[in-house]
């Protein structure tokens, strides 16, 4: 991070070239006419090095940099007013941090070195004053996730790598529940990560269809050596579009949920679903209205508000959800009696033992 690489002055011999450039630029700017062996010795590299960004700032960067004769030493023919490097804006230069931080989310991945190593380019590519600016900002964004996916690295990496190349995968896959993994032969059309979750889109030759997989359950993988063309009619946006989370359906639901004033203000926070339509209520409450095609993922949902949150329509999401609680209920109560009978059967033994 900015704040990172500038809270403790490093080295001149550490600075990455095009800060060297900008030194020298400067040095040049200055009407001082410097040498090669001026330039090195006040940067502390070798006059390879120095050579090397000279040319590079002449045959790269265009500018109009020649040795004057005369003088002795390097100058620009033609007036320069800026340095060509990297110009980006208060709301770029942020976004730039934010975007940093968002990455430790995932460390480990596939995108997180090649991420990195282009972010601190850009970094290096500012004037300092800039980049010390940013300091604010690195300390005071962060990111937090109460409930971090579990990766195998390895086939998170494999999965990537074979989703950009278009190369057909054979994965050992357990199944939710399920002791045991199955073969599936799959074409992996996509990796999203969806709030916080990483999801495989992919045509599962099993099912003839497209599927969603997490990385997480896959326990291996291997190239099958064949290639495949993505279809164009494959669109992830219009897949998920009526769907709550992940899993899209063929249904055509409309969901109406009234919440009550004690967590009215939660709902009313949040974009929930791109069809949602909220309806203020006389009690303080609320009531959300969406278009879904699928209702598991909105019935875990419903269950998350512990009873702030009642189900209108359609009957069938009232249906699981109230069988869904009935289950709670049950699971409470013999939990409930495991422990009259755990505290009943302990005081007997604590009474033999005093006996």
């Amino acid at each position: 991070m900015p704040s990172r690489s500038r809270s403790k002055p490093a080295p001149a011999r550490s600075r990455p070239p095009l800060q060297r450039m900008l030194q020298i630029h400067r040095v040049i700017q200055s009407g001082a006419y410097p040498t090669a062996a001026d330039l090195a010795l006040g940067l502390e590299v070798s006059r390879k090095s120095v050579y090397r960004d000279l040319e590079f700032m002449r045959d790269r960067l265009d500018l109009p940099l020649e040795w004057n004769a005369h003088h002795g030493g390097y100058h620009y023919t033609a007036e320069v007013k800026d340095f060509p490097t990297l110009q980006m804006t208060e709301g770029e230069l942020v976004a730039l941090v934010v975007a940093e931080k968002a990455l430790q989310q995932y460390p480990g991945t596939s995108f997180e070195k090649p991420l990195l190593s282009a972010i601190q380019k850009m970094e290096q590519s500012l004037p300092d004053t800039i980049s010390l600016s940013l300091s604010g900002v690195e300390q005071s964004i962060s990111f937090r996730t109460r409930a971090e996916p579990i990766l195998n690295l390895e086939v998170f990496d494999a999965l990537a790598k074979a989703t950009a190349a278009r190369h057909q995968l054979e994965l050992a896959y357990r199944k939710p529940g399920q002791p045991r993994t199955e073969q599936r032969r799959v074409d992996p059309y996509h990796l999203a990560n969806i709030n916080g979750e990483w999801f495989l889109f992919a045509y599962d030759h099993l099912r003839k269809d497209i599927r969603t997989f997490v990385p997480a359950r896959i326990k291996s993988l291997r190239r099958t050596g064949r290639t495949y063309a993505r279809p164009l009619k494959f669109d992830l946006e219009k897949r998920l579009r009526d769907s709550f989370g992940v899993h899209s359906g063929h249904g055509e639901f409309e969901v109406i949920l009234r919440f009550t004033d004690e967590v009215a203000d939660y709902i009313r926070e949040k974009k929930w679903h791109d069809s949602q339509q909220l309806r203020e209520l006389r009690s303080g409450g609320v009531e959300l209205r969406l278009k879904l095609s699928s209702l598991p993922e909105i019935e875990r949902w419903v269950l998350s508000w512990g009873g702030n949150a009642v189900v209108v329509r359609p009957a069938e999401l009232v249906q699981s959800v109230r069988r869904s609680a009935k289950k709670i209920l049950r699971a409470a109560s013999g939990g409930s009696k495991s422990a009259h009978l755990g505290r009943k059967h302990g005081r007997r033994q604590v009474s033999a033992q005093v006996a």
